[in-house]
């Protein structure tokens, strides 16, 4: 098992250094927007991105690709370093099964298994009504802003592509900042 995932990884680390291999170019955060529930704060977005040559074919070569998305809500305080009231981290884990051809997407215990790749990154793209924050964390008439990340998390592939350069191929990432007063709302 550890022979073919070194194997599969010097395999993605020679694929993204042909020249001319696809590098991607980003994650676009298309919406991003908080509501405050009954249960707490709600978290929802949507993000644009497409997988490099690169991070696909290494997909195909038993590689998993892990994908983070955080989220810290902040209350502005003018006498001292804001205060973090809340963070949520989220993460999905990309695998590809050549036996029964299919891709899985998973998240905690729970996963999905897709026909296709463009089925399996929809899923990634985006979350809805994701809680992170409990009601007695936000305060009404407070000044809180939310600091909202979303990467494909480079530190999880295998050590070997950790090297140098050799994982500029896998870099997606975005990072967005925001103000939300009373309403609670994201634009």
């Amino acid at each position: 098992m550890f022979a073919r995932i070194v194997i599969a990884a010097c395999f993605a680390v020679l694929l993204a250094l042909l020249p001319g291999a696809a590098r991607a170019d980003g994650v676009e955060l298309t919406q991003l927007a908080t509501r405050k529930a009954d249960d707490g704060l709600e978290l929802s977005f949507t993000t644009r991105f497409e997988l490099s040559r690169a991070a696909v074919d290494a997909l195909h070569k038993d590689v998993a690709l892990y994908f983070v998305a955080e989220a810290n809500v902040l209350r502005s305080r003018w006498y001292w370093r804001d205060a973090r009231v809340a963070r949520a981290e989220r993460t999905w884990r990309l695998t590809w099964n050549s036996l029964t051809r299919q891709y899985r997407v998973s998240t905690g215990g729970l996963h999905q298994s897709f026909a296709t790749l463009d089925e399996a990154l929809t899923v990634l793209r985006g979350q809805s009504a994701w809680r992170i924050a409990e009601p007695k964390d936000i305060e009404d008439g407070g000044g809180y802003y939310l600091e909202f990340s979303y990467r494909l998390d480079v530190n999880q592939l295998p050590r070997l592509m950790q090297i140098g350069g050799l994982q500029s191929g896998f870099v997606l990432s975005v990072e967005r900042k925001h103000n939300f007063g009373a309403d609670f709302t994201l634009r």
